[in-house]
């Protein structure tokens, strides 16, 4: 190795292989800088100083924001940089809230692990911040602006990632906050309820919605039979939390848990994704035959991408596929079985935003909704614990057997281009292994943004468009606006897909790739590939949804 590709860290020389800032280049040395504002998916901050070096002639710089040269050479644990840091940590907990045992965000925030990690026992500084109340008027977020510590994490990922732009940096100097327009509440701005932005808060200051407390209420109620379903990407987001493997599909013992903390019955989701590809592929099929169109077909499973539409994109609602997600599919199906006694259904997804879409008035009926509650992967945790079920000790469980089939089809729905590859399952007319790893192979998989296939087909070509993160969708409609043509648009708000959700436990990409994965090894164990074989579907086809699958299974948001 060549002198000018080598960069010294604290006396450790480290090759220098297109690192695109000193930060990475320090990680690569096996040292883990502190940082707040630094999301190598975001554009650099380079607010909270933390990630200061110092070089030779002790001059100070923050490494997320340092390009890296040849022949530096830095050190990062100096007194000058261990007093500094201590200091802006002591600034920011005198302006913070200290209330951490009721803090859903304890042992699992950031700013507690650095105040542990640099022995902050005594903070010098009077604490000037006012006290704020919570913004609770988002179905799907809370916020509590005394928590914030303005690294801006939040504000970039709503714009830059999601293109959202609900909330922003609004004052100056000492009365800065992050802030939705004209400080309206946040379940009244643009916000669509992702959680993306609670995914990359640091601190607590956004966090999930916490509705444990109406799901003990109806699980202590005797007259009331409560059901659950659970989503495919929360079996592979859970494990971890309990000392599982990062990717391991745990849906036997969250089953399991979820009998013991009182639910009468537990479903699998994946079963209701079967009954969308077959709807959603019906009506993709139909579509063509009528001939070109201006619009492709969007998916319509996921909620924040239908408020998106909805808010930003008015125009496509009409081109937005009229099933119900498979949530809402499957809570047609379950509710009302027992006769006058009442049932609570309650949906276990990896998504906030789930909780709004709960809410529609579009899914009730005769006043009641479909779904009565959404608790997130992050809640389900919190339940478990609460409960003092010992999770990596239960024995897996199966699914209650009335509604237990399903096929691979619906598992693979939780990771972005699972939804495509499952209805281009279902318009195949090969069925072998060989024909499902050919499907495999189109593009559909992977976690970029954007993925783009080419399907052959019968009078031509199909062009097939995969999304994730709304960023992109706004790209992808700019190209579709400006004459390139898409028969059909998967679309996911949460970059990565269900499995990346904004109520799942927070995690680095690799983590996030894994949980991908993980499903794909759930769908390899599956007898069943595609949702035309699910026997349960055939039956429900031939029975409850007989003259009512239209009804129960599709919804109009009012533009259609």
């Amino acid at each position: 190795m060549k002198n000018q590709d080598i960069m010294t860290v604290n006396g450790i020389p480290v090759p220098l292989e297109g690192e695109s800032n000193v930060l990475a280049v320090i990680r690569k040395a096996g040292i883990q800088l502190p940082t707040f504002c630094y999301h190598s998916e975001l554009s650099i901050h380079g607010a909270c100083r933390m990630c200061m070096f110092e070089d030779e002639q002790g001059r100070l710089a923050a490494a997320c924001s340092a390009i890296p040269e040849a022949g530096m050479n830095i050190r990062t644990n100096t007194k000058r940089l261990l007093k500094y840091r201590k200091t802006i940590l002591e600034l920011i907990l005198a302006n913070h809230c200290r209330d951490c045992t009721t803090c859903l965000f304890s042992t699992d925030c950031k700013l507690q692990d650095l105040a542990n990690r640099f022995q902050i026992e005594d903070v010098r500084f009077p604490n000037t911040n006012t006290v704020r109340k919570q913004d609770i008027s988002s179905l799907c977020i809370t916020k509590d602006q005394s928590k914030c510590i303005l690294c801006g994490d939040c504000v970039r990922v709503c714009n830059e990632v999601q293109n959202v732009g609900a909330i922003d940096f609004a004052g100056r100097g000492s009365k800065m906050t992050v802030s939705t327009a004209f400080n309206i509440p946040l379940g009244e701005s643009d916000c669509v309820g992702c959680g993306q932005c609670s995914a990359a808060c640091p601190t607590g200051a956004l966090v999930v919605r916490d509705d444990r407390g109406k799901l003990w209420d109806a699980i202590y109620n005797p007259d009331v039979i409560v059901t659950a379903q659970i989503a495919p990407a929360v079996r592979v987001a859970i494990g971890k939390a309990f000392g599982l493997g990062k990717s391991e599909s745990a849906m036997g013992q969250i089953t399991a848990a979820l009998r013991r903390i009182g639910f009468d019955e537990v479903h699998d989701t994946a079963t209701g994704a079967d009954l969308t590809v077959m709807e959603e592929a019906a009506e993709f099929l139909a579509r063509l035959e009528k001939g070109p169109h201006e619009y492709p077909l969007f998916t319509s499973c996921c909620p924040a991408w239908v408020q998106f539409a909805e808010k930003k994109y008015p125009e496509l609602m009409e081109h937005v596929s009229t099933c119900k997600s498979p949530m809402q599919m499957f809570a047609a199906v379950l509710k009302d079985r027992h006769g006058e006694k009442p049932q609570f259904h309650v949906a276990v997804m990896p998504c906030t935003a789930k909780k709004f879409e709960a809410a529609r008035p579009e899914f009730k009926a005769d006043g009641g909704a479909f779904v009565d509650l959404v608790i997130t992967t992050q809640e389900l945790i919190h339940l478990i614990k609460e409960s003092g079920i010992v999770f990596a000790e239960l024995e897996p469980e199966a699914v209650d057997s009335q509604f237990g089939q399903m096929t691979g089809a619906g598992v693979i729905f939780g990771v972005t281009g699972g939804v495509t590859e499952a209805v281009l399952r279902r318009v195949s007319a090969a069925k072998s292994q060989n024909a499902l790893r050919s499907i495999a192979l189109t593009g559909v998989r992977g976690m970029d943004g954007v993925k783009e296939a080419a399907i052959a087909a019968e009078g031509g070509e199909l062009r097939i468009a995969i999304v994730s993160g709304l960023g992109n969708v706004s790209k992808l409609i700019e190209r579709i606006r400006a004459g390139e043509h898409f028969d059909f648009v998967e679309v996911m708000a949460c970059p990565g897909g269900c499995v990346c959700g904004g109520g799942q436990p927070s995690a680095h990409f690799d983590e996030k790739k894994a949980r991908g994965e993980g499903l794909y090894a759930a769908d390899r164990l599956m007898s069943a590939k595609s949702s035309d074989e699910n026997p349960l579907v055939a039956n429900l086809y031939g029975g409850l949804l007989k003259d009512r699958s239209h009804e129960l299974l599709h919804v109009s948001y009012g533009t259609h």
